[in-house]
Order: C-alpha cells, then sequence, then structure tokens
C-alpha cells in the first residue's frame, strides 16, 4: 500500500483525526437510524430510504477506516491478495448501494411531486421492500462479479498506489491484461451512469412540475432540496476519485492525492445525516423532541 509512504510522519494528529471522524460518522449516521426505526409516523418510502443510506454508509465506512487506522500505527503497510479484493468489493460495492438508493429516492420524489395522486398505489409496502431489496442485490453481485474476475488473475507486482485497494489497481500489476477486467468494469460503469442520467431525468421533470405550483415549490424546497445536495456531494465526490484512478498524474503532490482518494469516504456518510437530520422536518423534530427541546 505505497499510497500510504508519504503521510508516515503525520501519523499521529491523522490517527486521531481518522478516528473523531469515524466516530462522528457512527454517531450521526445512528441517530438517524434509530430515530426513524423508533418512530412509526417516519416509516414512509422516503425516510425508510434515508434509513437505508445512512446503514449502508456505516458499511462501506467499515472496509476502509479500521485498516486505514491500523495502518497508521504500523510501519508494514501491506494486506494480503484476498483481504485487498475483500476492501475493494466493500467499498465499492456498497457504494454502488449508495447510488442505487439515491436512484430510489429521485423516483420517490418524482412520484410525489410529478404524480401525487397515484404515490400510495405506487409506493406500497411491498413495491418500496423490492425496491430496496435489488437496490441492495444488484451492485453487490455486479462488483462481486468484478472482484471474483480480478482474483483469478495471476499478479506480477505488489505494490498499490494509493491508501486502499480496488479492484482497478490490482488488475494493473495483473501479469496479463485480461478480456474480463476491462469489459466487467465497463458494464458496471455503464450501469450507474444509468443511474446518474435517469436521477437528473427525474428532477428534470420535478423542477418543470414546481415552476407552475407554489405548493410544489414549497415541497421541493422541504423534500428534494436536501436530496440534491446529497447527490451533489456523493457524485462530485466519486468523479474526484475517478478523476484520480484514470488520469491520476505523479505531478500532483501526495497529499491531494490522498484526499481525492478519500473524500467519497468522508464526506457523504458524514453529510447525508447532518442534512437529512437538519432539513427534513419530521426527523428534525423527532431529534428536538428526543433530546427534550421544543421544535418551533
Amino acid at each position: 500500500m505505497s499510497g500510504l509512504s508519504g503521510i508516515i510522519k503525520y501519523r499521529i494528529p491523522l490517527f486521531v483525526a481518522t478516528l473523531l471522524c469515524y466516530c462522528l460518522i457512527w454517531v450521526a449516521n445512528v441517530t438517524i437510524i434509530v430515530t426513524i426505526i423508533m418512530d412509526r409516523n417516519l416509516h414512509e418510502p422516503m425516510y425508510i430510504f434515508v434509513c437505508n443510506l445512512c446503514i449502508n454508509g456505516l458499511i462501506y465506512t467499515a472496509g476502509f477506516y479500521p485498516k486505514f487506522l491500523i495502518d497508521l500505527l504500523s510501519s508494514a503497510h501491506v494486506v494480503s491478495k484476498a483481504g485487498c479484493l475483500l476492501q475493494g468489493f466493500v467499498i465499492h460495492g456498497f457504494l454502488g448501494v449508495d447510488c442505487s438508493v439515491l436512484l430510489l429516492m429521485a423516483f420517490d420524489r418524482y412520484v410525489a411531486i410529478c404524480r401525487p395522486l397515484v404515490y400510495h398505489s405506487i409506493m406500497t409496502r411491498q413495491r418500496v421492500s423490492a425496491f430496496i431489496f435489488f437496490a441492495w442485490f444488484i451492485p453487490l453481485k455486479l462488483n462481486a462479479i468484478g472482484s471474483i474476475t480480478t482474483s483469478t488473475a495471476r499478479l506480477c507486482g505488489s505494490h498499490i498506489p494509493k491508501i486502499y485497494c480496488i479492484n482497478y489497481l490490482v488488475n494493473r500489476i495483473a501479469c496479463a491484461p485480461s478480456i474480463a477486467a476491462l469489459v466487467v468494469p465497463a458494464f458496471n460503469y455503464t450501469f450507474f451512469l444509468g443511474h446518474l442520467l435517469a436521477i437528473v431525468w427525474s428532477y428534470v421533470h420535478i423542477i418543470k412540475t414546481c415552476v407552475h405550483s407554489k405548493e410544489n415549490r414549497v415541497q421541493f424546497m422541504k423534500t428534494c432540496l436536501p436530496h440534491l445536495i446529497c447527490l451533489i456531494v456523493f457524485f462530485g465526490s466519486m468523479c474526484f476519485d475517478l478523476l484520480y484512478v484514470r488520469f491520476g498524474s505523479a505531478l500532483v503532490a501526495d497529499s491531494v492525492k490522498n484526499f481525492m482518494a478519500i473524500e467519497f469516504i468522508i464526506v457523504p456518510p458524514l453529510s447525508n445525516p447532518l442534512i437529512y437530520g437538519l432539513k427534513l422536518t419530521k426527523i428534525k423534530n423527532r431529534l428536538l423532541q428526543t433530546f427534550r427541546l421544543n421544535p418551533k
């Protein structure tokens, strides 16, 4: 894990800052999860999706923070091939789940604002359960296929120029290029690009509908704006990492490279519960009641 070589002299301050960040992620996400589970008034599709988003945030950050904290205190930054593939699967597999849940939230807001009369007939409990199942199952299956494909490659190198493992970098040190190592990632990228296009399509129609209705504009500001902010944060962070991996330059400082590599593991899982907790009225009021403050 040669990406850690440039930060060893700052490892104690980084360890403290990373541990604090990880604790904040756990506290913020668990607070939202428990609030939604305990309050039956929040058992609606939008809040169920928020709950899944927070649960997923805890899982994929668990693929990075514990190993990174151990590496900061260790002089040998090594990982087995199996451990490397597992880390890559956990981080990118559950990031795919994040993307799918964000798509479901966009669809939920589209139906609520653009087709309000049929909202309850479309977003039934059975359909919401099925949506959530496939939002978890399909991305994990796609990334599992990628990890299995990578695991069959014989490696002729041992250095991963990053602070965590991903399949793309493991394939780069393979002895021979594999067609499957090109086809599977290309399909996965296309699949999730389709998610992004569907989200953009949903919001184009939502904004068109809201322009002609003051009531819809108020609803947009209350429920869609937090989701839109989280979408921008998530896809912006992912673009930083993707651009670094594919087009990263040796001229860029190691500190900048490392920040670009971990931005999506720091910002979205920390900002999502804060944004939804502060902007969604029902969650905010419930939190105020829990901490014995009277909501205005």
